[in-house]
């Protein structure tokens, strides 16, 4: 580890106490320690195009959009520019899964478009390449880091890449942000309707289905109907496996990543 790491998860100590401080909330070691691997191997991965950011943390507005309802909003994003010679490029660092992104573009390039058209058309600035940075560490690259197997680890580590162009679309942008404000609209009026049983059982992944990507990460999970239909379903009725449902779920890779971090505690 170079001095720079060294530096870096110093800082990442330093902001972890303060924002525990303020928060009241502490991580569990396991969880520590992939975060902090995670900003160790995103450096490792990305340092050239860290050095060639122009401007960091930009941040985006278009103001003063109305909804169906006659109701006003804004949309507001922040992204990374990097300017190289007379080509100017947008980045959109998101900490979702690679393979999610991958697999669902278009809802990337919704949000990329909108925040181009802030960029070329009313900020007047030429824009030739957007993406997204997927800041979340593969797990065929975890698994490998898991095995020590050097050779492993560096064939993963090179065919991992985390940015994925995303064209940019001018004539979609209308729609997306009509999009937008019908949603404005639905939170104002409290209309927040559950998925279908279909739509949980739908893969959002190459192999994660809707139910095991999304619901398994939300809190309101626990009384949502059509999760506990759904974990009845796959639990066959049988209450001790029904419960594992309304638990954090936890894979093989998952469950050995956890006890390898806490194996000293």
């Amino acid at each position: 580890m170079d001095a720079m790491e060294q530096k870096m998860l110093e800082f990442f100590d330093r902001n972890y106490e303060r924002l525990k401080l303020e928060g009241g909330h502490a991580l569990t070691e396991d969880i520590k320690a992939q975060a902090k691997l995670q900003v160790v191997l995103y450096w490792r991965k990305l340092k050239d195009l860290a050095d060639k950011i122009s401007d960091a943390e930009v941040r985006i507005a278009l103001p003063n959009q109305k909804t169906p309802k006659g109701r006003t909003f804004s949309i507001e994003g922040v992204v990374d520019i990097v300017r190289e010679g007379d080509v100017n490029q947008m980045y959109d660092i998101k900490t979702h899964d690679l393979a999610y992104i991958q697999h669902n573009k278009e809802l990337y390039e919704e949000q990329l478009n909108v925040y181009a058209h802030v960029w070329q058309e009313l900020r007047k600035n030429k824009l030739d390449l957007t993406a997204v940075i997927s800041t979340s560490v593969p797990q065929s690259l975890r698994d490998a880091m898991r095995s020590g197997n050097a050779v492993r680890i560096e064939k993963e580590f090179q065919s991992w890449n985390p940015v994925i162009p995303i064209a940019i679309h001018q004539d979609k942008v209308a729609k997306t942000i009509d999009s937008f404000a019908e949603v404005v609209d639905k939170i104002e009026d409290g209309v927040f309707p559950c998925p279908s049983i279909s739509d949980l059982k739908q893969k959002v992944t190459g192999n994660e289905i809707f139910a095991t990507n999304v619901c398994r990460n939300c809190d309101g999970r626990f009384s949502c109907e059509v999760y506990r239909e759904y974990a009845r379903g796959a639990g066959k009725g049988k209450a001790a496996d029904f419960m594992k449902y309304f638990e954090p779920s936890v894979d093989g890779n998952e469950q050995e990543d956890w006890l390898e971090a806490n194996a000293n505690f």
